[in-house]
């Protein structure tokens, strides 16, 4: 089986930092791919997608154009979830399970849910006016519930480094912002082996968007109780657990919430 790791807005696959590595020694016997999209990392000279849709068929690209089988399995974060989510709605065939971390879908959560109302204005400056000491900051602070100031100075450092050499325009965050204001999740189950992963202390998406979506896809939450919106960053080791646990266990038998 292939895993195929997703990332969001603004993000490339050096993001995963060190829960990468972990991931792999986890699922030893299992291909583990990360991409770009194009606009971040190393296809930052491309215009990235306006819509989610197209962003789905680069990664079929990707993934599928280097003669991987499918089904595959999905672990995706944030605006990788959108795709996730309608990669899995246009090609049910393709994908084995999924696990999405910490998303949040119109029109299911209101956009006060999707974007919590105190971050829109420093967002929209920094994002678009600020440098990229001041952007990679402003990120840190609202994705991660890892304070300690050691963690958090390695970590704006290693991102302003991946920025510096791979920088992103600023029409292309317009694009991916507008990709992900742009999407409709499907009213129905998008696939119906999948896993929801939330942070409860996401200081950027609120919590609620996630149990939104279990209720009504029916689907396993797991709740973090204070892990940020980049969860695999704060706690990689429970994430892996988490999906460990759930293939595990009989999805039947198992209760919608769960919190730890």
């Amino acid at each position: 089986m292939t895993w195929v790791l997703l990332r969001g807005l603004m993000r490339e696959k050096r993001h995963w930092g060190d829960f990468l590595a972990a991931f792999k020694v986890a699922f030893p016997n299992e291909q583990v791919i990360t991409i770009d999209f194009p606009g971040n990392g190393e296809l930052h000279q491309q215009t990235s997608a306006n819509k989610i849709e197209t962003m789905v068929e680069v990664a079929r690209t990707q993934v599928l154009g280097a003669k991987n089988n499918t089904p595959i399995n999905l672990l995706a974060i944030s605006l990788g979830a959108m795709v996730a989510v309608a990669w899995a709605r246009a090609y049910p065939q393709e994908i084995g399970k999924m696990v999405l971390i910490n998303t949040s879908l119109a029109p299911h959560n209101p956009f006060y849910h999707r974007l919590r109302p105190r971050n829109y204005l420093r967002l929209l400056v920094t994002m678009l006016f600020g440098n990229v000491q001041q952007r990679e900051q402003l990120v840190y602070t609202l994705t991660s519930s890892q304070k300690t100031a050691a963690i958090a100075n390695t970590a704006v450092q290693n991102w302003v480094r991946y920025s510096r050499q791979y920088p992103i325009t600023r029409g292309n965050i317009v694009r991916q912002l507008l990709a992900a204001l742009r999407y409709h999740a499907p009213q129905q189950t998008p696939h119906s082996a999948m896993l929801l992963l939330v942070g409860n202390g996401d200081q950027l998406v609120n919590p609620q968007c996630s149990t939104t979506l279990a209720n009504l896809w029916h689907c396993p939450l797991i709740i973090h109780p204070s892990a940020g919106h980049d969860l695999p960053f704060d706690d990689g080791v429970w994430v892996i657990a988490q999906i460990q646990q759930w293939f595990r266990e009989d999805e039947n038998q198992t209760p919608n919430t769960v919190l730890h």
